[in-house]
């Protein structure tokens, strides 16, 4: 089969589109078709050795993944081949940068129905971050109020949906390119922070700060103050210290995406109901996946791109 893998971490250059063997899932494990992965920044660093995580080499990346369950191994119950799933893969194990990428089964549910089975790939680790980072960190609820900085991002129109249907009100930061997009996503202020000073746009306090941009270190601790007391300062920027204020309860959390098959079934119902959108920018080869990363390394990468084997 075909795969994009790489032998040793470094740059985009390690990474090799070749023929690789069609893996064998072993007991509680099932195999894949590959209708779609879908690239993740965390693949990047994965790739170049910046994340500690425990990956055997070769490696193939590509963690989020949607396909037709082609064979089961031993043990495996509730899902059967012919099966359109998707999946958040462990990021240790060989991922769907493939034509076949063998899963634990555990990792699995049902894809959606009302979206194409390639464009569900996109769906699990954003979402999941989202929902994570707003209610299982954040522990917002109905009629609260968040201040998500960075939202123009894949993971910000998550959560702003997601907080919309919850009953929060949403105040967003975003830049002039993607200010339409927060806004039709549902948010309901959204400030422009090329041009305006957040602390003095936020009207009133907030329940929870989401910080999904690489801000200045500064003005991340500045961001804190209309955080209420008791409140609670959430970031996915991992490789920033997350600041709270002690002498108020305000916490502090760094969130990085954990697995949940129940979390994610529910994302599945709530993109079958019509109330969650799934965000496809770009759709590629395989093949081009290199090229991707190179794209990536060099300027970054905007929305959320499928590659299909």
């Amino acid at each position: 089969m075909k795969a994009v893998q790489f032998h040793q971490v470094g740059g985009p250059e390690v990474l090799r589109y070749d023929d690789v063997e069609q893996p064998v899932p072993t007991p509680g494990q099932v195999r894949l078709r590959v209708a779609a992965s879908a690239y993740s920044a965390a693949d990047g660093s994965i790739r170049a050795g910046l994340l500690p995580i425990p990956i055997a080499l070769p490696h193939i990346p590509g963690y989020d993944v949607s396909g037709t369950i082609d064979a089961l191994g031993d043990g495996v119950t509730g899902l059967a081949i012919g099966d359109a799933v998707i999946g958040f893969l462990p990021m240790e194990r060989d991922g769907g940068a493939a034509e076949y990428v063998v899963a634990p089964a555990e990792a699995l549910v049902a894809a959606p129905t009302t979206i194409p089975l390639a464009d569900a790939a996109a769906l699990p680790s954003v979402a999941l971050t989202a929902w994570q980072a707003l209610f299982d960190e954040g522990a917002l609820r109905a009629g609260q109020r968040v201040l998500i900085v960075g939202a123009g991002g894949v993971v910000g129109g998550y959560a702003i949906q997601l907080a919309k249907r919850a009953g929060v009100h949403v105040i967003a930061t975003a830049s002039p390119w993607s200010a339409e997009a927060v806004r039709a996503a549902g948010a309901d202020q959204v400030i422009d922070h090329t041009t305006t000073d957040v602390l003095q746009a936020v009207d009133g306090q907030v329940d929870v700060l989401l910080n999904l941009a690489p801000v200045d270190p500064e003005q991340f601790v500045r961001n804190v103050a209309p955080v209420r007391d008791g409140g609670a300062v959430v970031s996915t920027t991992a490789f920033m210290a997350t600041p709270g204020d002690e002498s108020r309860g305000v916490r502090a959390v760094t969130v990085f995406v954990q697995p949940n098959r129940d979390r994610l079934r529910q994302l599945v119902e709530l993109v079958d109901q019509g109330a969650l959108t799934v965000e496809v920018t770009r759709r590629i080869p395989l093949s081009e996946l290199p090229a991707l990363h190179a794209e990536a390394a060099e300027a970054g990468i905007t929305g959320k791109v499928v590659v299909l084997p």
